[in-house]
């Protein structure tokens, strides 16, 4: 089993700038892909960035350029680094891992205000 906590959201003016963090626990040595998901009022569950454990990233167009994914192994504990925030990015932040299975952490709140 793996638990993954995410962390760090809030309330941010556009413009702004937020940190997410997302600690995993248990079985992390079986996972080989992090990735962020948000879901927004009224809005399906969109992929937002993904890193292998290679290091490997992909971002959605919308976010290219302002976010920045990353992980920290000897902490395991995944980030997105995010800046110029738009109130458009307002959404529940969610982290997953993979393994032979998906898990998910419960949800960060990031509210951005114009």
């Amino acid at each position: 089993q793996v638990q993954l906590v995410e962390s760090g959201g809030g309330l941010v003016q556009a413009g702004g700038s937020l940190r997410l963090s997302c600690a995993s626990s248990g079985r992390v040595s079986i996972l080989y892909r992090m990735d962020w998901f948000r879901q927004g009022p009224g809005k399906q569950r969109e992929l937002v960035a993904s890193i292998t454990n290679g290091g490997s990233t992909i971002y959605v167009d919308s976010v290219k350029g302002r976010f920045t994914i990353s992980r920290d192994n000897a902490k395991n504990t995944m980030y997105l680094q995010m800046n110029n925030l738009k109130p458009e990015d307002t959404a529940v932040y969610y982290c997953r891992a993979q393994a032979t299975r998906e898990y998910w952490g419960q949800g960060t709140q990031v509210t951005v205000s114009s």
